[in-house]
């Protein structure tokens, strides 16, 4: 079966397929929340409500421990959204693979989007590029309808079971395995690699900073870097041209 042939039934079940090792991380990485979202005080109605409307486990563990730290609804807010500004930059990487896509139907890819699924969806788009945009589109919701109930799921599930979860499972080992996961197959030029670099630095350096603003500086700084980074490349390449 080639790419170009593949029905939207195929594309939304190979999508479906390829997401699935994903969830591996993804239920001990929902569990992880609920549990900490109890702790923070929350009850179940609130953790449930966090991660039904914002779906975005990084931001929402930024603003729970935030608020934990007794730091301003305003820095916790300014943080989550910060922290979930990456998704702007998947939107545009994604716009040409499905931007043709009917308005309330993007509508819902952008409330459905999690790191897992793009990761796997531009992958694919970019090895595949015999698909056609009905395919691209059922393969994206192919790989959101997996992660999406688990993430709810187990989400309502760590919040039930609260502390009865013995601290000997360290289910927090998901938050950086998930991300690692994420990231090291998308470092693909220097300048992705580079950004890489300088956000573990920076973040580091600026570890000092109150209310976890250190991370903010450091995506900053990063973003800058890989866009120098780029521009000297292509100033080099055209040099020799």
């Amino acid at each position: 079966m080639t790419t170009t042939a593949m029905t939207r039934a195929q594309a939304f079940w190979r999508g479906y397929l390829d997401c699935a090792p994903f969830i591996l991380i993804v239920v001990p990485y929902s569990m992880l929340f609920g549990v900490v979202a109890r702790d923070a005080g929350l009850d179940v109605l609130q953790t449930m409500s966090m991660s039904v409307l914002v779906i975005a486990g990084a931001s929402q563990f930024t603003a729970l421990a935030l608020l934990q730290d007794q730091a301003p609804v305003f820095i916790a807010l300014l943080a989550a959204l910060a922290v979930n500004l990456r998704m702007a930059m998947y939107s545009a990487a994604l716009v040409p693979h499905v931007g043709h896509a009917r308005l309330g139907t993007r509508v819902l890819m952008s409330y459905l989007m999690v790191d897992q699924a793009f990761a796997v969806a531009v992958k694919t788009y970019e090895e595949q590029p015999g698909m056609s945009p009905a395919a691209k589109v059922a393969y994206y919701f192919g790989c959101m309808v997996l992660i999406c109930p688990f993430w709810y799921g187990c989400t309502l599930l760590g919040a039930l079971l609260g502390r009865a979860i013995p601290e000997s499972y360290a289910l927090d080992f998901a938050v950086p395995v998930c991300f690692i996961a994420l990231t090291a197959p998308l470092l693909r030029s220097l300048p992705h690699v580079f950004a890489a670099l300088i956000s573990s630095l920076a973040a580091i350096a600026f570890a000092w900073l109150p209310w976890s603003l250190g991370l903010i500086v450091a995506a900053l700084i990063a973003m800058t870097a890989g866009a120098q980074a780029e521009l000297w490349l292509r100033r080099r390449q055209e040099s020799r041209s």
